[in-house]
This record gives C-alpha cells, structure tokens and sequence, in this order.
C-alpha cells in the first residue's frame, strides 16, 4: 500500500478529550473517529489492527473446540423475560420498540439467545460437550463513557457459551477457555493475568478476568510478586486431554480483582503483595443452570433422565484490546506494535520523493514485499522526511526501511527496528530478505 493513496488522517497535536495514551494515539494515528460519545468509526488503519486481533481470538477458539456462528445485534425482549434479567439489567440496555410495538433491545450479552438456539435443537446428552461462539458488535449504555475504545458503549466482542451435563464436564469446559485465553493474549504479546472476579450481573460462583498490568487501567488489582517472573510457555495444547494442571498453575499463586480481595484473608503479606491497577481483556464465568433452568434447555442422559444442561460464557474484548495492547506497547513517540497484530509488518519511507533512484528502490521494496506475502506500507508522499519519520514512529510498525539519497550512493538502506530503536545500515537486498523472514514470510 502507497501512503500517498492511503486514508491516514493524522494528527500532530493530542486531542483535548484524550484522556489515556491508547485514546491519545489512536486519534492521532488516524485509526478512529468518535461518532458519538463512547460510539467509533474505525478507519483503514484501526481496522487492519481490529482484524488481526479478531482473527487471532478466532484462531484459538477453533483449536479449543469452539464453534462459530454468528448471533443477531438485535434480540427480543420476551427472552430475557424468560431469564428474569429484563427488568434487572439496569439502564446499561438499550431498550427499543419495534413499528408493531414489541420490545427489543440491543445486546448487551448473549446468553438468553445462545440457551435459545441451544433448547432448539439439542436434545441428548451424545450432542455434548458444545461450545458455541461468535464475534459480533455489542451496546451497554455506559453511564460516563471514556477512554476512547478502552470504556466504549458499542464495542466487539467475543463470547462464547458452553453447554454440558454436569459440573464436573463443565469444568473441563471452563479449563479449556482458561487455558486458549493464555495462549490468545500470549500471541498479542500480552501477559494476561487470570484473577479470581466477581461474577457479576452474569452469574455464576466461578470467575476469573484476565488482567493486563497497566498504570492507567480502570481496575484495582492485588498479586503475589511471583506474577511478575511468570509468563506463557508457548506449547501444543490437547484440548481433549486433562487442562487441569496448567490452570492450577496459573491460580495457585494469588491475584484477585479489588472486588474480590479481602486484607484480612489474604494469604500474602508485606512485600510479597503488589497492587497496581489492571485492564480487563477477558472474562470467563461457569454459572451451571442459571440460564439453562429458566429456559428450559434440558438433554437426556445416558439413563433416560432429563437434566438441566451447566454453562459457561467466556468474553474477550475484541475492540478493547487494540486499546490494552496500545497502552502496554508504546512510548513517547507513538504505537510499538507486537508483529502479530501489527497493520503493516514494514513500513518504507522514502525521504526524497523527487529522486529517482530513491523512488525506484522504495518501489522495488514494496513490491517485492508484497509479493512475499509481507504487509508493507511505502511513505511515498511528496512531505519532509522529518514528518515521514515522525508519522511512521506515530503508527508503530515494527520495522522501517528508510532510502535516501546519501545511502543509495553507497548502495544501502537504514533498517530500524521500532521497539528497541535499534538501526543497522545494509544493501536493499539484505534488507528484503531479513524482514521478509522477520515476519515469516
């Protein structure tokens, strides 16, 4: 892609109504526009972003036995009659009226409609386990919504709904999701910590939010310092097999929301507590009949018995991340994306748009790396280099190739690496080659 032909609506100056940096810097980096308050519009760059990262949550939920489908924004209201949550769900619903005056309402979650489609068509116990997801827009009307996409009130989601005959297949169920949670925010280049939570208006007695460390997040978190020291190891998962040993792993040493933690059962003391502020990236709830009872969704058992079915609902905020990743990847300058998500994986900038040699070379690279199969974003613009570099360093890809005319005389380029500044002159074919294996391509 040519930047001279890309809609990349920059800014020089932060936004007065930026609050934290991931809000800051994606209105700079031209990645969204606010149409309304806590509602966005994604451009190019933002959604090349939201994509990747959709596509990596879709990926895991794949390998751990999930299966998509796709659920309407739009739900009827005589369903969350059946659950009892219309009415206690709180002003967060927007509630609507269709022309022939039925209520509806934009979903704020899915789990009366996944227990629908379920009680539909699930009828034994040979059909379980099944685990349902999909991605789709959401709207809760936040009170004060702020943070640009971090505390929207319409955002994308990812949720996902278990079904089984007992506690003990629902577990293994809930294990799962636990363990392609780490594995997920791992490929982001996040640690996310599994914190024991509140269950909230969800339900349930079984809960852990997945917590990225950051001094700007909206939550207080408690931690053993252990956490520090520990990360994923990235390894081939059996989704069939027992999970139980890597969840222990990851719970046995303490961390809990503020909501769930009490100083005075705290098995930490002294220097070994850390408490910092956390973002919330994921949400994971086992909540057995809660929903499956009042709905009537039931399967027979091996023994001809009828049983209530025991479910979970596993979010991961699809949208929210592109901010969580922003604010634990950045510095003074703008964006360091981790490659996995990054909207280009190298950017070359051309500092001299009128020389010819510079334009041959910036154009041989960018298509050389496109037929790679490398995402690759050419600064062509006739603008000064000094705004070239500064917008490049601003949008955060991993790697710049910079050509100007003082290099091409001695035959090389300026390769920099963004997240350590890192800069190593070398031959365009060197160059080519070393990103193009860089991003695996």
């Amino acid at each position: 892609m040519r930047l001279s032909q890309y809609f990349l609506p920059v800014l020089r100056e932060n936004p007065k109504e930026a609050e934290i940096v991931s809000h800051r810097l994606m209105l700079r980096a031209g990645m969204v526009q606010q149409a309304s308050a806590g509602i966005y519009s994604w451009l190019p760059l933002g959604f090349r972003v939201l994509k990747k990262i959709e596509q990596i949550v879709r990926e895991e939920q794949n390998a751990a036995l999930a299966q998509e489908v796709l659920m309407p924004t739009i739900q009827s209201a005589d369903l969350w009659r059946e659950s009892g949550r219309y009415d206690d769900y709180g002003k967060e619903m927007l509630r609507i009226t269709d022309r022939h005056e039925r209520d509806m309402l934009y979903g704020p979650t899915n789990e009366e409609l996944i227990t629908d489609i379920f009680r539909t068509h699930v009828r034994s116990y040979r059909d379980l386990p099944l685990n349902l997801y999909h991605i789709q827009w959401k709207f809760r009307d936040e009170v004060r919504p702020r943070f640009g996409v971090m505390r929207g009130r319409e955002f994308l989601m990812k949720d996902a709904y278990s079904f089984d005959t007992d506690f003990e297949a629902a577990r293994a169920a809930y294990n799962r999701m636990f363990v392609a949670y780490l594995k997920t925010f791992a490929r982001m280049g996040l640690t996310a910590i599994p914190m024991a939570a509140d269950s909230g208006p969800i339900g349930g007695d079984l809960s852990h939010e997945f917590i990225i460390l950051a001094d700007t997040g909206e939550s207080e978190v408690f931690y053993h310092r252990d956490w520090e020291d520990l990360t994923w190891q990235d390894q081939d998962i059996d989704y069939a097999g027992d999970l139980q040993p890597i969840v222990d792993r990851w719970t046995n040493t303490y961390a809990a929301t503020d909501e769930m933690h009490d100083p005075a059962t705290c098995p930490v003391v002294g220097d070994d507590l850390r408490r910092r502020r956390g973002i919330e990236v994921g949400h994971i709830f086992h909540f057995g009949t809660k929903y499956s009872a009042p709905l009537g969704a039931r399967v027979a058992t091996s023994d001809g018995h009828e049983v209530d079915v025991f479910m979970g609902s596993y979010g991961i905020g699809v949208s929210r991340l592109v901010g969580a990743v922003i604010e634990a990847s950045h510095d003074e300058d703008g964006i360091i994306w981790p490659a996995a998500v990054a909207p280009f994986q190298v950017g070359v900038v051309n500092l001299k748009a009128d020389d010819a040699t510079c334009a041959q070379a910036s154009a041989n690279l960018h298509e050389q790396f496109e037929t790679a199969g490398v995402d690759c974003l050419l600064d062509d613009r006739d603008e000064r280099a000094g705004a070239k570099l500064a917008t490049m360093d601003l949008i955060g890809l991993p790697w710049q190739i910079i050509v100007g005319p003082r290099g091409m005389k001695n035959g090389v380029v300026e390769v920099k690496e963004r997240a350590t500044g890192e800069r190593t002159e070398m031959t365009p074919e060197a160059a080519l080659a070393k990103l193009t294996a860089a991003a695996g391509g």
